[in-house]
């Protein structure tokens, strides 16, 4: 268990904390919610101990390990290999596996009947039996398996760790805390360096992941399919919610409603009181009343609105008209020093469609689009734009081209004529610029305000087709839903890069797919694309568990010629003989499964004991039931190990 007790952080007149208290525990899947600046990130620093608090606000159990993961990462400068750097977070493991061989190699040449000899029995011992329950023996597979299931490739592996690009050394990061499975992860927007096939990985490893989770993104479909609580930060105070981001959504309607006519009343019952005393403060025969009021109203806890995300609306610019055909792609093919990137590309679309673009990491979808935009040049083939189209390409690069001595709101009206103020000022609103933030220089801006200031200024520019980068990276889910809903009713031709499935959904009718140096166009949203090559997955899972057709003919060979009799002979022979193979490991199995699911029940016994407080002040009690839960645990570990080991053996036999 970690927790926060009465953590008070004020910045001038504002509270960004204010008297909050807080648990985690093993097993909650909580997502932290809040507009910019409420705090989120600051909260995860403190709860990872690399932000300073207060002694006493910040207590862990001594059982319960944390790992976090930050927004963005520093270069790696460690000389490793990437499979040596995703190996250290094993590294207090194998240092006892370096000690364990030394005492082995120790006991062969020291006296047995001396006591130095019985000390260190008694140590490799005690390592020996710390190492069985830590995984250390899969550990080559655990670090294959996640680094490939964040997009790694086998050839990577001996790769520097320090070549890779800031997103890949996120990925790294992530990877090695995956791999040391602490108590509780903190993981700040984890899914903004990763494509979509990682990105569904990581939901599924996190879905089936035992220990505690507290995650900050703006991705509510990666939410809703990992957390089941939600947190919301708002005015230095934290609501809990029982639910996922969508139970919140519809949660936190009701709650405001509630808390806004208890905000109203409570301010008619001040204004009522203030008037009575203004009215009756002269008379004396009053005197005793008006002060009664008086220190009623000093006693009043005064109740305060939560921060409300305005909804801003916002639509494109009327697209120009266009021919039918918008964009034409004819045998396009594109290398960089040798290496294929994609090759003989075919694929049109007309006036209105909206096309996401998907596909691992490196496999040329940003490469593509600025082809497309005509940013490089292809190797070979044709890019042809229909009749009277104008296109407008937004890619990351673009934010380092604002002119730095400019306003956000110079950026914006001096990059198109015929833009209101008011308009002006709301799309620069629906990008998170509001207030003083407008009259910000470009110079002063973070990385990811200039990338919304770019995008802002993009989408302004009136045009029937449009190329987008990844426009979402930096958006809030207020901003998204506002770019989203202009996306439906914009009615040009829409290009855009994003992992995002819920933002992609509401608009796109197509989705090309980048994959082995190919292009393949399907249609429907992302949901419909992620079923048809789910489908064709099972299909092919389906057909693998088939019989070959050697296979076939060869059970045909063997019966042919045979009475039904004899062949029913035949196949109780060959039931008995995989019953022999069979048996012990579905005996294997059933057993660990067993295990599993009684010391599962023995620790969440053990973790809610852990749970009450009353249990810290008995520091003999405290020590036997953290004692036990470290054992069970342990315990747990080697017993799952055999089940999973039980049951790939069994699949490994077709059983």
């Amino acid at each position: 268990m970690l927790s926060l007790n009465h953590l008070d952080i004020r910045y001038g007149d504002k509270h960004l904390f204010k008297d909050l208290s807080v648990q985690v525990h093993t097993g909650n899947r909580i997502a932290l919610l809040g507009v910019n600046g409420a705090g989120k990130s600051t909260l995860l620093k403190i709860m990872a101990g690399v932000s300073d608090c207060d002694d006493g606000v910040r207590s862990r159990a001594r059982h319960f390990s944390v790992s976090y993961l930050p927004q963005e990462s520093s270069a790696l400068v460690s000389g490793k290999t990437l499979y040596q750097e995703a190996e250290s977070a094993f590294a207090e493991l194998l240092e006892l596996q370096k000690e364990v061989d030394h005492i082995h190699e120790q006991l062969t040449i020291i006296d047995h009947n001396s006591s130095e000899f019985e000390t260190m029995l008694q140590r490799q011992g005690e390592i020996q039996h710390r190492l069985e329950g830590s995984g250390i023996y899969t550990m080559r597979a655990r670090i294959e398996k996640i680094l490939l299931g964040l997009g790694f490739l086998t050839e990577d592996m001996d790769r520097e760790a320090s070549s890779f690009s800031g997103g890949w050394v996120m990925r790294l990061m992530l990877a090695k805390m995956l791999l040391a499975a602490p108590s509780l992860l903190l993981l700040d927007e984890p899914t903004n360096h990763l494509d979509l096939t990682s990105l569904t990985w990581l939901e599924e490893f996190l879905r089936s992941y035992n220990g505690a989770m507290l995650i900050i993104s703006h991705d509510r479909m990666f939410l809703d399919k990992v957390t089941s609580t939600t947190w919301e930060l708002s005015l230095g105070r934290l609501s809990i919610y029982k639910g996922n981001y969508s139970y919140y959504e519809k949660e936190r309607v009701e709650r405001k409603a509630v808390e806004k006519a208890a905000y109203e009343n409570q301010q008619a019952h001040i204004k009522q009181t203030m008037r009575f005393v203004e009215r009756f403060r002269a008379k004396s025969t009053k005197a005793k009343q008006v002060q009664s009021r008086v220190k009623q109203l000093e006693k009043l806890e005064l109740l305060e609105i939560g921060e409300e995300n305005r909804q801003i609306k916002f639509s494109f610019p009327p697209a120009p008209d266009s021919g039918r055909d918008v964009l034409t792609v004819e045998h396009l093919s594109k290398s960089f020093d040798g290496k294929i990137v994609f090759n003989d590309v075919n694929m049109q679309f007309q006036r209105g469609d909206k096309v996401a673009m998907v596909g691992v990491n490196g496999a040329g979808k940003s490469t593509l689009l600025k082809i497309i935009s005509n940013e490089i040049q292809h190797d070979s083939g044709a890019v042809k734009l229909g009749h009277n189209v104008s296109l407008t390409y937004f890619g990351q690069h673009q934010a380092q081209e604002l002119t730095p001595s400019l306003t956000a709101f110079d950026t914006l009206s001096l990059s198109v004529e015929d833009m209101t103020l008011t308009r002006i000022r709301s799309l620069l609103g629906a990008f998170l610029f509001r207030g003083e933030d407008v009259d910000k220089k470009v110079s002063v801006l973070s990385g990811g305000e200039k990338s919304r200031l770019a995008l802002a200024k993009m989408i302004a520019r009136p045009a029937n087709c449009m190329l987008l980068d990844e426009p979402t990276n930096h958006l809030d889910m207020s901003s998204q839903e506002v770019l989203q809903n202009a996306m439906a009713q914009y009615d040009g031709f829409v290009l855009v890069v994003s992992h995002n499935r819920y933002f992609l959904d509401s608009f796109v009718n197509k989705v090309v797919e980048v994959k082995d140096h190919q292009v393949t166009v399907y249609e429907g949203n992302i949901s419909d694309y992620l079923r048809k090559t789910g489908i064709e997955e099972e299909e092919q899972k389906a057909v693998g568990k088939k019989l070959a057709p050697a296979e076939k003919q060869e059970k045909t060979e063997k019966t042919a010629g045979l009475s039904r009799k004899e062949q029913r002979r035949l196949e109780a022979k060959e039931r008995k003989e995989q019953n022999k193979t069979f048996g012990p490991l579905k005996k294997q199995a059933a057993e660990a499964e067993q295990q599993v699911e009684k010391l599962e029940e023995q620790k969440a016994e053990l973790e809610e004991k852990m749970a009450d407080p009353d249990l810290y002040q008995d520091q003999e009690a405290w020590v036997k039931t953290s004692k036990a839960y470290d054992d069970t645990s342990r315990r747990l570990t080697r017993w799952y190990e055999k089940w999973e080991t039980a049951q790939e053996k069994l699949e490994q036999a077709g059983g």
